[in-house]
């Protein structure tokens, strides 16, 4: 069985039930939609507004409850999302700007994010809408470009990182990192991750870096196969503002990519600028969730192979 509460005291959202709930799927997947069909029973037999993001129409679900994801963001009290981590952040960075909280059903393998089984999930809807559970604020990063010497206006947000990297496979990119207006290094690598404390369990753990507790205010810097061994991970205060300088020639065909589902290509003297959101990503958990039970089950730490996982 699982329950979940509201704590988020900032926002007018928590102040009161979750009359209006989004229901959001994993696009593409239609083996979901029984299972959205059963959710909209469900929260409507609560006496809920249910909003269902257009993508998961279907002949079970009523087409009068389709709506756009910008929608549910406008109108929704709280959203659930079923799918996996990559299905949270593709929604994640407009649920967020909007203040939605959300509450994951994993239908994913990894499910760092959306930490609710399948098995119990209505026992866990019912006592989230009865006002039992946790829920907490996660730093997000907000990115813009520069581009001969001209910033633009448009603002790219990510839940997890943004990566410069090399879209040749066999070259190295040159590049300078500033913390403010304080050089930090130049390097030659395949590229740097900059990872928030949410991401920093995804790309930036492949790339060695370091685990970061999702409630520090923190960015992480990892350089991708940097040419100098000694071109290490560093942590900085989330506070501050982190510049990527694109040098060398334009060979090196650089790109930009957010949460890894929106891409831009980099030209040499282009500048990308980092910093934190001025909103936070808001998550609904089961009471009693645990960071480092979810760490120790996902990642295997302090149990053999022989011992089950234990419950997240």
């Amino acid at each position: 069985m699982y329950s979940v509460a509201p704590v988020f005291l900032r926002s007018d959202k928590f102040l009161g039930s979750f009359s209006i709930v989004g229901l959001i799927g994993k696009r593409r997947d239609p083996s979901l939609n029984p299972l959205i069909a059963s959710l909209c029973e469900l929260l409507q037999a609560r006496g809920c507004e249910v909003l269902v993001e257009r993508s998961k129409a279907s002949s079970a679900i009523d087409p009068r409850l389709l709506v756009e994801t910008e929608e549910i963001a406008r109108r929704a009290d709280l959203a659930i999302v079923v799918g996996g981590d990559g299905t949270l952040l593709g929604v994640g960075r407009t649920l967020a700007a909007a203040q939605v909280p959300i509450l994951g059903i994993n239908q994913g393998r990894l499910g760092f994010m959306v930490d609710i089984p399948p098995e119990g999930m209505q026992d866990a809807i019912c006592a989230v809408l009865d006002g039992d559970h946790d829920s907490e604020e996660r730093l997000i990063l907000s990115a813009t470009l520069e581009r001969n010497g001209e910033k633009d206006r448009k603002v790219r947000t990510s839940v997890n990182d943004v990566v410069i990297r090399n879209q040749a496979t066999i070259r190295m990119i040159e590049f300078e990192t500033w913390m403010d207006r304080e050089f930090i290094s130049s390097h030659r690598a395949d590229g740097m991750i900059i990872s928030s404390p949410t991401g920093s369990s995804a790309y930036a753990l492949s790339g060695g870096g370091p685990l970061l507790h999702p409630a520090l205010s923190a960015f992480s810097l990892v350089p991708i196969c940097p040419h100098t061994l000694s071109d290490r991970p560093i942590v900085v205060c989330g506070e501050q503002r982190i510049r990527v300088i694109v040098r060398g020639s334009q060979r090196a065909q650089a790109m930009v990519t957010f949460d890894g589902q929106l891409s831009e290509t980099l030209d040499p003297g282009d500048v990308v600028e980092v910093t934190r959101a001025p909103y936070a990503l808001k998550l609904i958990h089961p009471p009693g969730y645990s960071y480092f039970s979810i760490l120790r089950n996902k990642l295997r730490w302090g149990r053999g192979p022989d011992k089950p996982a234990e419950r997240a």
